[in-house]
């Protein structure tokens, strides 16, 4: 991978938060990934699994406890408040409730426009006309620009989202389960119109997901998390490759119309252990089938397997797929 292609380095990326009776919540535990540009990195997982922590970190939303985010080559964690600001231009973020995300109080037009506004991008004579033209790329009619967040679909409200993030031209686009509340019917002309946008502009994607069947459809790659650690990273066209057994079990779950009447749905055993008290060892070790003894005493690490395919577990489950 040449480092010419590489527009984002997350670099052992930790973020602790305090809790009750001196207890520490690890949400991200050393995480380490890099992102091409104009590619689309997925970061998928069960809720609770640290995920979102990390896009925030990543749009300087939260700080890390430690690690560094390498922007272009440099260090995003350690920016003043200005430079923070300015770097709002160059990554921006899709929410999942764009509802929340919205003041229901503003025109569709001024939500749009409203971060051209604050870097002095635009006049406001010539708000409307901007927003317009942002609508049409996000496939909106021109005459949205004149209605409120409640009169429209979550389909149509999502699609704003995309357009206030795109306003400023950035280069890279944070999206939070950007779906995940959608029809799938609604979720597939969403993911069809964020493709087109990155092959016309160049946009790289981080996009946090539950469905793993939806980013092998569109991510070019794919992190696994579990309890705040990557369990597993690979090419979004060889999940079926997959090796690590969480990544194999969150795969067996998955509904598919083709599935045999009869055909077992795979149910991983047991619960997920408490951030506060994550057991010794391999994080996903309680729950796992092929656990061994050693599973239990040594935290296993991300190591590749083959070529470009990473994996955190001590004995990795062969495929022949």
């Amino acid at each position: 991978m040449s480092d010419n292609d590489i527009i984002m380095r997350i670099e052992h990326i930790t973020k602790k938060f305090p809790a009750a009776q001196g207890k520490i919540l690890t949400a991200c535990d050393d995480i380490n990934f890099t992102v091409k540009k104009g590619k689309t990195v997925a970061v998928v997982g069960e809720s609770g699994c640290g995920k979102t922590t990390l896009l925030k970190t990543i749009v300087n939303m939260t700080t890390p406890t430690s690690g560094r985010i390498l922007f272009k080559g440099k260090d995003i964690t350690k920016l003043t408040t200005e430079e923070r600001r300015e770097n709002c231009r160059h990554i921006q973020m899709v929410f999942q409730d764009p509802t929340a995300a919205f003041n229901p109080k503003m025109l569709i037009k001024d939500i749009i426009c409203e971060p051209l506004l604050n870097f002095d991008l635009v006049k406001s004579a010539d708000v409307e006309a901007k927003a317009r033209e942002l609508l049409a790329q996000v496939e909106l009619p021109p005459d949205f620009a004149n209605r409120y967040p409640h009169s429209m679909s979550g389909g149509q409200r999502q699609r704003v989202a995309i357009a206030r993030a795109m306003a400023l031209e950035p280069e890279i686009i944070a999206c939070d389960e950007a779906t995940s509340a959608l029809d799938v019917s609604v979720q597939d002309t969403i993911i069809k119109l964020l493709v087109k946008l990155q092959q016309e502009k160049g946009i790289t994607y981080i996009f946090v997901c539950h469905d793993l069947a939806l980013v092998s459809l569109f991510s070019h790659r794919v992190v696994v998390m579990y309890l705040g650690n990557v369990m597993e990273e690979l090419d979004g066209d060889k999940l079926t490759k997959a090796q690590h057994p969480y990544t194999q079990a969150l795969l067996k779950a998955i509904f598919s119309t083709d599935r045999e009447k009869n055909q077992y749905i795979g149910i991983l055993p047991g619960d997920i252990p408490s951030p506060l008290n994550v057991p010794p060892g391999c994080p996903f070790g309680n729950r796992c089938t092929y656990r061994q003894a050693l599973c239990a005493k040594e935290k296993p690490v991300l190591r590749e397997v083959n070529a470009e395919h990473f994996v955190a577990c001590h004995y990795p489950l062969a495929t022949d797929k």
